[in-house]
């Protein structure tokens, strides 16, 4: 019975909302069906899908789905549709209007940036809600990236005064000395992806602008030792790179109308054996605390590039060391 074939008809009532979800040349279609194993035909604003029984109502849900998204002016890209799935499959009662309809920040490029999985809409409800929050997780999650975001939207809301963006500046066994020039060029290579991040929000110029006025500041971790931050948006990168002294050190800098995000991959810290990472200390001896929250993201976050995440399993089966 479980094999039993299956189909089910639906009929958009908008023949250009259903043209947008179709995309050029079905594309859009073409990707469940690849996706999904269904098949999908085509007359018009009316859809035949046929297939397994599961598989059919994954795919009539993520139609049905992403047709309310366009009726609500979500502008569709076909990554989306990988997205959507892989929410829906996890939970088929999943909303992903709730989810890709919150936007947390338009970019530069008039981009909207919005999260794309489960995870990551708890992930920006945490930091909407909580005063310190830990992003923990593979690469290409968004942990920083959204981070950022939710700093850049606090910032241009009058939410916070100054943004503050940080990271260990030693990471895979490399070491300032070896490296040419003064501090600042031995340590702009680490904090590339931060400027990287706020160029894109922000635009070149105008985040040039503010780093340069001071609004935003980005340094190495060490540069904190000694102050008090208040009254700023304040992200921790790589943070799995910290030693539990350079971990408190970071954590008692925070000072009052403050937000906090600390984001790391336990699967990538690059410190000596002896030493422990800070953000495994900190996961462990904070959880639990009122006004920490700690989010987790697996593989099935990644947005990137679909080979990312078959990349990430595959060292997870290898035990991430060989």
């Amino acid at each position: 019975m479980a094999n039993t074939q299956h189909s089910k008809d639906l009929c958009f009532s908008d023949n250009n909302h259903a043209g947008i979800l179709y995309g050029e040349l079905n594309k859009n279609l073409q990707l469940v069906e690849q996706n999904i194993g269904v098949t999908i035909h085509v007359r018009g604003n009316e859809v035949h899908i046929s297939g397994l029984r599961h598989e059919v109502d994954l795919a009539a849900n993520l139609l049905e789905q992403f047709y309310n998204l366009i009726t609500k002016g979500f502008k569709v890209y076909s990554s989306d549709f990988a997205f959507g799935l892989r929410v829906l499959e996890t939970s088929p009662k999943a909303r992903l209007d709730k989810i890709f309809l919150d936007k947390v920040y338009i970019t530069a490029q008039n981009r909207i940036i919005s999260p794309k999985t489960q995870n990551q809409k708890i992930y920006i409800d945490a930091i909407r809600n909580t005063d310190v929050v830990f992003g923990i997780g593979p690469a290409g999650t968004g942990k920083t990236y959204l981070a950022v975001a939710m700093a850049v939207s606090a910032l241009t809301t009058g939410q916070v005064r100054s943004i503050i963006l940080t990271r260990p500046a030693v990471e895979a066994g490399e070491k300032l000395g070896f490296l040419p020039g003064d501090i600042a060029q031995k340590v702009n290579p680490y904090l590339r992806p931060l400027y990287d991040a706020l160029s894109d929000m922000l635009g070149p110029d105008r985040s040039a602008d503010y780093i340069e006025q001071g609004i935003i500041e980005i340094a190495p971790l060490a540069f904190m030792r000694g102050r008090t931050l208040s009254d700023a948006f304040i992200i921790l990168d790589e943070a799995q790179n910290t030693t539990r002294e350079q971990m408190k050190m970071f954590l008692t800098r925070i000072g009052f109308d403050s937000l906090t995000v600390i984001t790391g991959d336990v699967t990538q810290v690059d410190l000596p054996r002896s030493q422990k990472s800070g953000l495994l200390h900190a996961k462990n001896l904070l959880h639990g605390i009122n006004g920490i929250k700690f989010c987790n993201f697996s593989k099935q976050d990644v947005v990137r590039h679909p080979l990312v995440q078959q990349i990430i399993a595959a060292y997870e089966k290898n035990g991430n060391s060989q």
